[in-house]
């Protein structure tokens, strides 16, 4: 790009739908990487998977999750883009701030609407500040500059960016933003050929547990089955969405997700999708779905009508180890919370994210939180990383 070129003024406008954004343009910016075929590094921020949300009611009027993207475009070119929502409450983020709510308003503010740059009920690590290639400098400052300006226009108290990538973590500190980091369990692939070559690495101890939760897993008296593609069938997602409510209605007492989501992912998402099936007497009987990235296996949502013991181990961390190894993928990210993974091989891993306050007094209090947070999740995952199930260097154990 030439340095007139840069030169240009940016505009940056807000939409209230995805729809009134061309896919090509957003894709540019979100998933240049496939642009010539082959997988997105990240599914979740494409054009094809936010409109699914939108259209499917899952997001829009009376959800809480408003649409307000972002776009910068430079010379009449789209340059970059940011899934924006305007949020009426903190459900469905994984990056929790409902202390900093209630401080806020304890003391006579208004937390809410704020802004937050996230994929709605998605706790995995992304791009969210989404440049086309070249435009990393000035495609991030345009959607952070009017993300701000537009909250402050509108006098809201606030804008989050969650799960962004520890880039744009730094990016973003530099641009004035707070940074935080909380933590998650995440499994890497050490280059193993099988599981069997991943069980090598574990301490004897945890090579016998896991083997035996696999063996109690699959005598559950029926077969599991991994699927993906032209593989899922469309009544595979009225099984699914009987699990997928049981769960939602025990976790955040109604799901997120409309059935119609699961529609349109049967229609233009099941290339990005596995689907690992338990079936039992002709019926499916619980389920675990993922998202897969280009170098990422992404679970995501878990349910059951028949309790076997294991059987959500094996369905949701094993099964997604296998397929890892089996299609090259460097990591597994197994979703929120859980330090039940870190038996599992799944280890603790940094997660950022960015937040800006418009307060001066109650973002200083924030930025105090945050540092004291940060120390003690730095020492945490230092802890529970010497506490993981791998073999200590230089020692052999018989099994």
């Amino acid at each position: 790009m030439d340095d007139g070129a840069q030169d240009e003024p940016i505009e940056v406008t807000a939409h209230a739908s995805l729809a009134d954004i061309a896919a090509e343009d957003w894709d540019a910016c979100a998933c240049p990487e496939a642009a010539s075929g082959g997988r997105p590094i990240d599914p979740f921020t494409t054009h094809r998977f936010l409109s699914a949300l939108e259209e499917s009611g899952s997001v829009g009027p009376g959800t809480g999750w408003e649409p307000r993207h972002l776009v910068a475009r430079a010379g009449g070119r789209v340059i970059a883009v940011a899934p924006l929502y305007a949020k009426g409450h903190s459900q469905g983020e994984y990056i929790f701030d409902h202390n900093w709510a209630h401080a806020y308003e304890r003391a006579g503010g208004r937390y809410y609407p704020k802004f937050q740059i996230a994929v709605p009920f998605t706790p995995a690590t992304g791009r969210r500040l989404l440049v086309r290639p070249g435009e990393e400098l000035r495609g991030r400052a345009a959607l952070v500059q009017g993300a701000v300006q537009l909250a402050a226009d509108n006098g809201l108290s606030s804008v989050h960016v969650t799960f962004c990538t520890e880039e744009e973590a730094a990016a973003g500190e530099k641009m004035g933003l707070m940074r935080r980091v909380t933590e998650q369990f995440h499994w890497q692939n050490r280059g193993y050929a099988d599981f069997d070559a991943f069980l090598a690495d574990l301490s004897s101890r945890k090579r016998k547990t896991i083997r035996k939760e696999r063996r109690q897993a699959n005598e559950f008296g029926g077969e599991i089955e991994m699927l993906t593609g032209d593989a899922i069938r469309p009544g595979h997602w009225d099984a699914f969405w009987r699990f997928y409510q049981d769960t939602g209605a025990r976790k955040w007492g109604r799901p997120y997700l409309t059935r119609a989501f699961f529609d349109l992912a049967q229609e233009r998402l099941r290339d990005d999708i596995l689907l690992v099936m338990a079936r039992r007497e002709g019926g499916h009987v619980a389920g675990a779905m993922n998202l897969i990235g280009r170098d990422t296996l992404f679970g995501r949502y878990w349910g059951c009508v028949e309790h076997h013991p294991c059987l959500h181990f094996e369905a949701c961390y094993y099964r997604a180890i296998d397929f890892a190894i089996a299609e090259g993928l460097s990591r597994v990210e197994a979703g929120a919370q859980g330090e039940h993974k870190l038996a599992r091989g799944y280890l603790p891993c940094e997660v950022h994210s960015l937040h800006w306050i418009a307060d001066p007094g109650f973002a200083d209090a924030v930025a105090r939180y945050l540092e004291a947070e940060r120390r003690a999740v730095t020492q945490d995952i230092e802890v529970l990383t010497a506490y993981g199930p791998f073999r200590k260097a230089d020692v052999e154990e018989p099994e």
